[in-house]
């Protein structure tokens, strides 16, 4: 199971992108990789297709990096913590281990 999910903030903390924040654009579940925004940049060549009006060239854009190379940045405490589960009602929440509080929004 994936704790990280889509617009989440998280903090790179291993890699050649060590310290950014980014939020998540897309969560890979199966591959184990998540593609937060800013991070781990990469060019690209395109080509041009008049028809859809796309130069070519050189682009930038993000790449997948491996889930284990980020972590949940809480709402609260402002700072990148471990997740915990609880079962609130009939509900299973994310909790920051560090000061306790829900990550739902």
């Amino acid at each position: 199971m994936v704790d990280i999910r889509r617009n989440d903030t998280v903090k790179v903390i291993t890699g050649r992108d060590k310290g950014k924040e980014g939020r998540v654009l897309r969560v890979f579940p199966d591959k184990h990789k998540v593609l937060v925004e800013h991070v781990m940049m990469v060019k690209k060549n395109v080509r041009p297709n008049p028809q859809k009006q796309i130069k070519g060239g050189i682009a930038e854009q993000e790449s997948p990096i491996s889930i284990s190379n980020v972590m949940l940045v809480c709402s609260s405490c402002n700072k990148p913590s471990r997740i915990g589960h609880e079962v609130q009602g009939e509900r299973n929440v994310r909790v920051c281990k560090s000061c306790g509080s829900t990550l739902e929004k």
